[in-house]
């Protein structure tokens, strides 16, 4: 006779419960689903760890996600390939903005490449929220139930840190299958002057476009070079989006019944008959906290300043190759949806750590800087960088044909003369006009 509990049996303690089937009657798993390996999954997740998340498993998770396809590591040819595009890219960017070249090395990558060489920078986007979000979980639990839990609040911190891991470890796998070069998300991933493509990921990306391979590679070489230029040349850039993700994290608030009723809602919905269910219920976002108003302007503020990033990196892109690359208004219309529209790996991104790395509004961005170009010219374009007080805000993209209509080319100034208009214009004091501008050369 089996020794197994049966449905009715009180010693069966996971009875009414979607784990109910483990112990159940017949005393067996549902076909291919290995019960080691679940909970061995799960002491994996509660090894100690430093901070508010635990990285190794999130870049173990992230490693295995972006190995579930193809990832061979880039050929020579490949490498050299890369490395000549970007070359040509950078001199053909030379005349359309009044930044400097900002590469140093250009190569290609593996998506597993991508994923070791951007984990520095995603910390810094990432453990802001994960840090807010297990404190306010903790901070939020009553005073009663805090003293009775006593040294296991600081437990249940570092279990949710876990598997926040496991769901940002996911996305970033994701991610990795995705990506087509280091500043594809419009954040500067790695350090200055650094410049790569995935050709894993430009092939499927190049397929039904109907444009030569080549011209593939020198198109994404060319947005690369202009990421480069803008983030070399403007160098509160980088801190201002980092800064916006910090204060996204600064806004997070707690809604523990919220956050109950959504766990047990998941919970009913496992299968338990397919073996992935527990995994896709550690990745799929069980912990996520709805956006507090805070959250949101910050969040708005972000997207804006990506959209500017992306808008600016387009119009030079397209001044470089009007004359030059016939297939270049086919490819910019293919990366503006698929940045504007954000893929599958993008949105899953976004639903496990609460961000959307993709500017929503590329298109008015792009038109405000080529429309400022074309009355003011260059020089005007690229001054507008020099401080975030002088950047386009929502309104001005509202209407990106007026920003700053009223506004006249100035007449050629020195490099001194420019300073002193910049100040003047940030500090309201005076300076020298243009027409003093022949006394000084």
């Amino acid at each position: 006779m089996s020794e197994t509990p049966g449905p009715e049996d009180p010693q069966n303690p996971f009875k009414g419960t979607p784990f109910e089937a483990f112990f159940g009657a017949g005393g067996g798993l549902p076909a291919g689903m290995d019960l080691s390996q679940i909970f061995g999954q799960i002491q994996s997740l509660m090894q100690p760890y430093d901070g508010p998340l635990n990285w190794d498993v999130a870049l173990d998770t992230a490693r295995k996600n972006a190995a579930a396809t193809p990832d061979p590591t880039p050929s020579q040819r490949q490498k050299d390939a890369v490395s000549d595009a970007v070359r040509l890219a950078d001199h053909w960017l030379e005349e359309t903005t009044a930044f400097s070249s900002g590469i140093v090395t250009a190569t290609a990558w593996s998506k597993a490449e991508w994923i070791v060489n951007t984990t520095d920078v995603w910390k810094q986007l990432v453990e802001p929220v994960a840090e807010s979000s297990v404190s306010s979980l903790s901070g939020a639990l009553p005073e009663e139930v805090a003293a009775m839990a006593g040294p296991m609040a600081g437990f249940l911190g570092k279990a949710v840190g876990a598997l926040l891991a496991s769901q940002v470890g996911s996305g970033l796998g994701a991610l990795a299958n995705e990506v087509l070069s280091l500043s594809d998300v419009g954040v500067p991933l790695a350090a200055p002057g650094r410049a790569a493509l995935l050709p894993t990921n430009v092939a499927p990306f190049a397929e039904g476009l109907g444009v030569e391979e080549d011209d593939v590679l020198l198109y994404l070489a060319l947005r690369e070079a202009a990421h480069q230029r803008l983030f070399g040349g403007v160098p509160w850039l980088r801190d201002h989006l980092i800064g916006a993700v910090r204060d996204y994290a600064a806004g997070v608030e707690v809604n523990l019944q919220a956050i109950q009723e959504r766990i047990e809602e998941q919970m009913r919905g496992v299968d338990v008959n397919n073996p992935q269910a527990l995994q896709e219920l550690f990745e799929g976002g069980m912990f996520e906290l709805p956006q507090s108003p805070k959250q949101k302007a910050a969040l708005e503020r972000l997207e804006i300043a990506l959209a500017l990033v992306e808008g600016w990196v387009d119009e030079v892109v397209t001044m470089a190759t009007a004359d030059r690359m016939p297939a270049a208004t086919k490819l910019q219309e293919a990366v503006r949806r698929r940045r504007a529209a954000g893929g599958p790996a993008e949105q899953a991104f976004a639903n496990l750590v609460g961000l959307e790395l993709r500017p929503r509004r590329l298109r008015d961005a792009a038109t405000l800087w080529g429309s400022l170009r074309n009355r003011q010219g260059v020089e005007a374009r690229d001054g507008v960088w020099m401080s975030p007080a002088l950047l386009p805000t929502s309104a001005d993209l509202d209407d990106p044909l007026g920003f700053r209509e009223g506004a006249e080319a100035p007449e050629a100034l020195t490099e001194a003369d420019f300073d002193a208009e910049l100040r003047k214009l940030l500090e309201g004091g005076s300076g020298p006009t243009a027409g003093d501008a022949g006394e000084d050369v």
